[in-house]
């Protein structure tokens, strides 16, 4: 007999949608506390679990301080074995453990109680040894997993990273966390580029494509070639003159274009940006206005180009 392997994949869908649906009823005040105590906290999250809570739990880190919440994730193995030297009074321990029996986990309980830690548990049971031995419980239960034989963890595991996002947005929100700072923690990327990268820093200068508004149509088409660009700059932002200017032209009037000038190729107005303006200014720009090329500068005084290709 034929799998429909779709239809197990959409089965799974479906119970791991549940477990998240469900996630919501669960939610409680301690959720409330738990986002006021790390934002109180002069210290780090620490965050530690066993397993597949503990790779779901470095997922969680990752989030938390790419979104402004320092932290560091903790082995419970390496902690029991010395690791525990990093966790200082002020820090906020997140204990992650689906059964909140995990022997690793539950040995690490003494001294974060001798070292004054606040403890938030996330578990699947809220009777459980970790729960009821931490200040605080975030209950990430799910009616089943989307294993068939409710053995390895999947509806459980999309439940603990999901309420592991909450706790990220929640405080993003709380410190009303902007694409600024998101981007000073991801300077490598493409967001932190844009966010912190100027246009001066990216801009064309090099041999740029101006005419006068009077040159000749020939001299247009040369200069627009030697400037590589596809457009012209009339007269230091006056106007502009693209490749498709031209095209539409020679399409409306191929044997007049010989006797046109920049003066009646250009668009005038073009859009102008300030060199200081910040990349992701310049893309937005493009992007409401449907062009693919700016002048930056101001109209007498073009100091190069910025195009849509230079943001990627």
């Amino acid at each position: 007999m034929k799998v429909n392997y779709q239809q197990t994949a959409k089965r799974v869908f479906d119970i791991e949608a549940q477990a998240l649906t469900h996630l919501k009823t669960l939610l409680d005040d301690d959720f409330n506390k738990s986002i006021d105590a790390i934002l109180s906290t002069r210290g780090r999250v620490v965050i530690c679990g066993m397993g597949k809570s503990g790779l779901i739990g470095k997922k969680i880190m990752a989030t938390l301080a790419s979104t402004g919440t320092p932290c560091f994730f903790m082995h419970p193995g390496e902690a029991f074995h010395g690791d525990l030297g990093m966790v200082s009074p002020e820090d906020i321990f997140l204990a992650l453990s689906n059964s909140g029996e995990t022997e690793e986990v539950i040995k690490l309980l003494p001294f974060l109680k001798d070292n004054n830690n606040i403890v938030i548990a996330m578990t699947g049971r809220p009777n459980s040894t970790l729960a009821e031995n931490a200040h605080y419980h975030l209950n990430i239960a799910v009616p089943q997993e989307a294993c068939p034989h409710q053995l390895a963890p999947t509806a459980s595991t999309t439940a603990t990273l999901a309420m592991g996002d909450a706790l990220a947005v929640a405080l993003m929100e709380a410190r009303e966390f902007q694409p600024q700072d998101f981007a000073r923690f991801h300077p490598g990327g493409s967001l932190g580029r844009k966010l912190l990268s100027r246009v001066k820093h990216e801009m064309k200068t090099e041999n740029l494509p101006k005419v006068s508004t009077n040159a000749s149509a020939q001299e247009v088409i040369h200069t627009m070639t030697e400037g590589r660009l596809g457009l012209c700059i009339v007269n230091e932002g006056e106007g502009i003159i693209t490749d498709g200017d031209l095209r539409r032209q020679m399409e409306q009037d191929f044997s007049g274009l010989a006797a046109k000038t920049a003066q009646d190729l250009m668009s005038h107005g073009p859009k102008l940006i300030s060199p200081n303006a910040r990349l992701s200014e310049a893309e937005i720009l493009m992007s409401d206005n449907k062009i693919t090329s700016l002048l930056v500068g101001e109209m007498g005084n073009i100091q190069g180009v910025i195009q849509i290709y230079d943001l990627k």
